[in-house]
């Protein structure tokens, strides 16, 4: 939420265009907690293309063994976008325009949408939807996970919470909403940052004899050796790789 509440949002008043709730899109993988993508911003169709083609360029374009997504609409055309292969259609020579280029899935491609059926505001019913992949392929990869026995979205519903609790601009029925987007968007990568390299997971943790070592999502997926001191995440030198040089 930054500027103000979506209820004193006019739809008539230009200012009010980007106000309002402001969503985090993220990737996380299952195995080692780690946030690997985030778009903060409106629930839409383009945060949502964007979120998949920063998950995809982030990991090599190298494709999951299963992909879960609530049932929000976006995700199969952008999923199918990114992974799948476009297909044109030559002209024909005839009058109109041509067909539109459509993509074809790749037959790896396995990702699963968990549809909640709600009772008064209650969940009383969830329904895995198998959408690129047969519901065999979906249990197959289901029966390989190492975290998990079931397709579900817990893992970023559990990730969700955790950024609310230490994020108060996130928490709800407060007043510590945002009031400029771009310092909304920097906090919200600064705690992602920090649950991703600083905050020890119990769920990752490493048993050694009678004593246990703590890790990080970042620890558990490769990319460092230890948990990150406070004074080290805020020193860490970020070099803009795409900066132009001054002369």
């Amino acid at each position: 939420m930054w500027g103000k509440k979506d209820k004193r949002c006019s739809p008539e008043n230009p200012a009010d265009n980007h106000k309002g709730s402001q969503w985090d899109h993220i990737g996380l993988d299952a195995r080692s907690k780690l946030c690997i993508s985030l778009v903060v911003g409106p629930r839409t169709k383009d945060n949502t293309k964007k979120l998949i083609k920063d998950f995809a360029e982030r990991t090599d374009r190298k494709l999951p063994q299963l992909i879960t997504t609530d049932e929000h609409r976006p995700y199969r055309e952008a999923i199918l976008q990114t992974y799948g292969r476009k297909i044109e259609y030559p002209r024909t020579g005839r009058a109109g325009r041509p067909r539109n280029p459509r993509y074809e899935p790749p037959p790896e491609l396995v990702y699963a949408m968990v549809h909640k059926h709600r009772r008064n505001g209650r969940v009383v019913k969830i329904e895995i939807r198998p959408v690129f992949g047969s519901l065999e392929k979906v249990q197959e990869a289901v029966e390989g996970s190492p975290v998990s026995r079931k397709v579900n979205t817990t893992f970023v519903e559990r990730f969700n919470a955790t950024m609310r609790q230490h994020n108060s601009r996130k928490q709800r029925k407060v007043y510590s909403f945002s009031k400029k987007f771009a310092q909304h968007e920097a906090l919200s990568w600064l705690t992602v940052t920090y649950y991703n390299f600083s905050r020890p997971h119990g769920g990752l943790r490493l048993r050694d004899g009678r004593y246990w070592h703590k890790r990080s999502p970042a620890m558990a997926a490769g990319l460092t050796d230890h948990i990150w001191s406070l004074r080290e995440l805020f020193t860490y030198v970020v070099v803009d790789v795409d900066a132009k040089p001054e002369h």
